[in-house]
């Protein structure tokens, strides 16, 4: 398997999965809530916390990379229209990141704070993991991305490799930043945070735009010799 890597391939499925799984996670943004969400908590009970939202935000990540586009292909969707549809998802919600940033971080604190069980087991799935840090968004964003995986079978295993790679970075920085979110907030700043999510919206509008071309591309292209 590791004789069919493609280095490149893996280098790039890395920088795009690492930039619209970090664009829309945010977890320097989402950080910043949850150390107002967990306010009541002690530092222990953070640190555990932080350690359990990352472990279910890669599963989840990795499941939808994995096995999100063969689950709707299964049900009939094709490979174009997957791409066509999941791009423009991305990029509707990098628009939404783009224009109002403080409404979408309000409605995660929202969300958050709609349940505040005793027991740390029983939020750090829901409702600190989903729907709060890996939400639908996310969910559609990592689906999206594994519909765009090459033909080639070298090509696909650099593919999974990265993108993997990039999931399992991002639940590592989540990790640390909630783990370490009362130093997020005095480093950064509320206004660190907005700037930093409009930059990424705006590269994750980028990809999203690049991913409905290519499921452009795939369904113009056998029609074009035809004509």
């Amino acid at each position: 398997m590791l004789s069919a890597l493609s280095p490149e391939t893996a280098l790039q499925s890395f920088v795009l999965a690492l930039s619209s799984l970090f664009s829309i996670v945010n977890p320097v943004g989402s950080a910043l809530i949850f150390a107002q969400v967990t306010a009541h908590n002690s530092h222990a009970e953070r640190v555990e916390l932080s350690k359990r939202i990352g472990f279910y935000a890669a599963l989840i990540m990795l499941s939808a990379l994995w096995a999100g586009a063969p689950i709707l292909n299964f049900f009939g969707v094709s490979l174009a229209a997957l791409r066509i549809a999941g791009g423009l998802v991305v990029a509707a919600s990098a628009w939404t990141l783009l224009t109002a940033p403080e409404a979408r971080e309000a409605r995660k604190h929202a969300e958050a704070q709609g349940s505040r069980p005793d027991n740390l087991a029983e939020i750090a799935f829901f409702p600190l993991t989903l729907p709060f840090t890996t939400g639908p968004g996310t969910i559609a964003v990592a689906i999206a991305l594994g519909s765009n995986r090459p033909e080639a079978s070298a090509d696909r295993v650099g593919f999974y490799v990265g993108m993997s790679l990039a999931a399992l970075a991002i639940a590592i920085l989540v990790r640390f930043a909630y783990g370490s979110a009362d130093r997020v907030v005095t480093l950064i700043g509320p206004v660190g945070a907005r700037v930093l999510g409009r930059l990424f919206a705006f590269l994750l509008l980028c990809v999203g735009t690049q991913i409905t071309v290519n499921g452009v591309t795939d369904v113009l292209t056998p029609l074009l010799p035809a004509r």
